[in-house]
């Protein structure tokens, strides 16, 4: 083999390296906590030395600032194709409507997303909120004509952009951090996980329809939520052990970091 080839493979291997290591940290931060994980515990998690990722890294924040930026850019990539997969001949609010409902489906079954988030207004370390939030305009930005325009259209029913996305993370926080009342909201689907988010997802697209005045017959009406997602998000909620719920979320895992 010729150098050339050989250190290509090399790069290759080293990359796909520092991608495990992000997936089993964006899991482990997820499930336990910026302040509940150690750089010992993910490479333990991962199979490789401390030393391999310090050397990728530097830090624990390090890691964690790159696992920011690679769901960051998939969840730009996902609006934008969200966007465009929602049917062009429908007025702006049933528009808008849909964006929102099919968003919230997204957070409810990937959950990282707004773990990352709780997660960071949690800690001591204010440092991880402002660099979560930094983007906050850019992903604005993205969907701000739909909803300048439902407000042209509907100058008596105007909406709040940061007002929609704040009901958002209510929905996807209480389905996290209030898991066990699902089961007593709903007891007879207790043995359901995902009817009870269907059914938690139900109670959103009711509130947000009623605020849009969106006809009964427009509901949004599935037998399950894996129904509103794009294809793009399948191997996000996949469970075998080839795949993790990060895989998705990190499929961009060379995302250039926030200036």
């Amino acid at each position: 083999m010729s150098e050339r080839k050989q250190g290509r493979r090399s790069a290759e291997e080293a990359e796909h390296t520092k991608c495990e290591i992000m997936r089993v940290a964006a899991d482990m931060f997820a499930e336990h906590g910026f302040e509940g994980v150690s750089l010992r515990n993910i490479s333990e998690k991962a199979g490789v030395s401390h030393s391999l990722i310090r050397y990728h890294f530097g830090s624990k924040e390090k890691i964690w600032k790159e696992v920011t930026d690679a769901m960051d850019a998939f969840m730009q990539e996902y609006i934008v194709a969200l966007m465009d997969d929602i049917p062009k001949h429908l007025n702006s609010a049933n528009r808008a409507y849909q964006f929102l409902v099919r968003m919230n489906a997204f957070t409810l079954v990937i959950p990282q997303p707004i773990q990352f988030i709780a997660d960071a207004v949690r800690v001591s370390n204010s440092e991880l909120f402002e660099y979560f939030i930094a983007t906050k305009d850019e992903f604005a930005t993205m969907f701000d004509n739909l909803f300048d325009e439902y407000n042209q259209e509907n100058p008596n029913n105007p909406i709040n952009i940061w007002e929609m996305r704040w009901q958002m993370l209510q929905s996807a926080h209480a389905a996290v951090s209030l898991k066990p009342m699902l089961d007593e909201t709903w007891p007879e689907y207790r043995n359901n996980p995902d009817k009870l988010l269907l059914k938690h997802w139900q109670l959103f697209s009711k509130n947000i329809a009623m605020q849009l005045h969106i006809p009964l017959n427009d509901h949004l009406n599935p037998e399950s939520l894996d129904e509103l997602l794009l294809p793009m998000a399948n191997c996000a909620t996949a469970t075998t052990a080839e795949t993790t719920p990060s895989e998705a979320a990190l499929s961009s895992c060379s995302a250039a970091p926030k200036e």
